[in-house]
């Protein structure tokens, strides 16, 4: 069976058939879905034996194991049956493909983001570097809030999403899914290691409306998911700002699109 083999970083994308050894992958899988075809998945055996399935979404299934003996996270797309077949797997391999090469990008410029151990184009699926022992930022800011103690450094952690996101945007890479639960902390979390994970829905562009559209999305997790932010989102932004040579259109878009958003929202 042939192979490719591309190298970055000591990880390495292999366009091949079914992949080797067991193993997981990191990330949000999306939001979990119920109905009628969730029931059916549930069934659906894993990508290879010894996987343990830690999370199942709407656009793919994670399974924690090992790859070659290391640890490592397997994302598995989930077909959408209600597509044509042929659509539908020139759909996920296009997908596949594109979150490979936005991790291998990031890995080049050295964003932090897991290693790609092996993409698998007959399932669909891709092998990446666990993050051991790593937590969500938004169980993070939960668990901050929660405490009852200084939130200030909160607004540090702010400022070091604003400068990734920033590095981020300044390689034309566009995530498609910011939110607080795609980004991860290394232990310690007090050293606000951050890893940007789950590029499932990424792509390549320097326009900077689709820039400003992955902030808004970021915006919109956090004014849902943890009220009383603004002021972190504020830091966040002027850190952006700061630390990217492209921030200017890009923030200016930002404005624009909460616009019309706002517009959207009072006609209904």
């Amino acid at each position: 069976m042939a192979a490719a083999q591309a190298e970055a970083g000591g990880e390495c994308s292999v366009q091949a058939g079914p992949a080797g050894p067991a193993m997981g992958a990191v990330g949000a899988a999306g939001p979990a879905v119920n109905h009628p075809e969730a029931a059916e998945e549930e069934l659906s055996p894993p990508p290879l034996p010894g996987l343990q399935l830690v999370q199942q979404g709407a656009e793919a299934h994670v399974y924690r194991g090992l790859f070659l003996g290391r640890k490592a996270v397997a994302k598995l797309r989930v077909p959408k049956r209600y597509r044509h077949p042929a659509l539908e797997e020139r759909l996920s391999r296009r997908r596949t493909t594109q979150e490979a090469r936005s991790l291998l990008r990031c890995r080049r410029a050295g964003i932090p983001a897991p290693a790609v151990y092996f993409v698998d184009y007959v399932t669909n699926s891709i092998y990446l570097e666990d993050i051991v022992d790593s937590v969500t930022v938004q169980d993070h800011i939960y668990s901050v809030q929660r405490s009852g103690n200084d939130t200030s450094s909160l607004q540090d952690l702010a400022e070091k999403m604003g400068e990734l996101l920033a590095r981020m945007h300044d390689e034309d890479i566009i995530h498609g899914d910011l939110t607080t639960a795609n980004l991860l902390l290394r232990p310690p979390v007090e050293k606000l290691d951050l890893v940007l994970i789950d590029f499932g829905l990424s792509f390549i562009s320097g326009l900077p409306e689709d820039k400003g559209v992955d902030l808004y999305v970021l915006e919109k997790a956090f004014i849902s998911t943890h009220p009383d932010t603004e002021v972190m989102f504020k830091a966040l932004l002027k850190s952006y700002a700061a630390a990217s040579k492209k921030s200017g259109p890009v923030i200016k878009k930002l404005d624009e699109v909460r616009l019309r958003g706002r517009k959207r929202s009072m006609i209904g």
